[in-house]
């Protein structure tokens, strides 16, 4: 660890967001990371010295959002009726992710699926244990920060499991099929480069790339996925800094492209929003 924080460098998007005398920060993170990403780098040591809260999409390591979360999840676990092939399919993705059998038993089998995808990225030698959301929240707590989730479970588990049956089944099949065919590591190592570079315009692209796009249903849904849940987004960061925090909210990245991308919609709210450069 010593290693890593005297080497450190920055990683992903920072913007500086300033409104009535005060400043926060707004992160475009990854949900998987490397360990030699784990310590920030200089400008992102700065802007969290000059914080006070830790804002994320949703605190995963509050344990009232877990139980919350386990409850939606578990409420939703046999909305989809799956076929054997589909069973055997989950049961050797499962075990080739080295978890016991019954360890993802308990979700709704699209979140299986997706919590199987972000495991499959350490074969490319990424790891969701490593990624910004997790590491920031661990750092937090260890300090004494406080840290607050931007939005809620309902609105998270409802975003990633939609209540079109036939749209859920389409969005598990992809899933299942990425994970077979192992079309979703390079696909997560390329987003893994360009995140890691800020090479903001690759990710304003992402959809001609992201091998994620077969018609208007994917497209429909990656609008709900994103676009549709950045103003919700930007109204709590907006609402807690008008409350006197000064937080350093880190949200996903793909939440910064697109027309409702959320610098710009904080340029709405009357924040001067200014992109941080790192040194490359």
């Amino acid at each position: 660890m010593q290693a890593l924080q005297r080497d450190a460098r920055d990683h992903g998007l920072l913007w500086r967001v300033q409104r009535d005398g005060r400043t926060s920060y707004l992160y475009g993170t990854l949900h998987v990371g490397r360990l030699e990403w784990v310590a920030p780098g200089p400008q992102l040591s700065a802007a969290l010295r000059e914080t006070d809260t830790l804002a994320l999409e949703l605190d995963l390591n509050d344990p009232a959002v877990q139980r919350e979360m386990a409850a939606s999840l578990a409420r939703r676990a046999d909305a989809l009726t799956l076929t054997s092939t589909q069973r055997e399919q989950l049961r050797r993705q499962t075990e080739a992710a080295c978890l016991p059998p019954a360890a993802l038993a308990s979700l709704h089998p699209l979140m299986q699926a997706m919590t199987l995808m972000l495991l499959d990225a350490r074969w490319v030698g990424l790891d969701p244990s490593f990624g910004q959301e997790m590491v920031l929240s661990q750092v937090a707590r260890a300090v004494g920060r406080p840290v607050v989730s931007l939005e809620t479970v309902a609105t998270q588990v409802g975003t990633l499991i939609p209540d079109d049956p036939g749209l859920v089944r389409t969005r598990f099949e992809q899933a299942l099929q990425h994970l077979e065919d192992r079309r979703g590591r390079a696909v997560t190592l390329r987003l893994a480069t360009v995140w890691a570079e800020g090479r903001l315009d690759d990710l304003e692209n992402y959809e001609a790339w992201c091998d994620c796009i077969d018609g208007p249903q994917d497209r429909d849904f990656m609008r709900r996925v994103n676009d549709e849940r950045n103003p919700a987004l930007a109204g709590a960061i907006v609402a807690r800094h008008a409350q006197g925090q000064r937080l350093f909210a880190a949200v996903g990245a793909l939440h910064m492209t697109g027309p409702q991308a959320l610098p710009r919609l904080l340029r709405q709210h009357g924040f001067q929003v200014d992109r941080v450069p790192f040194a490359r």
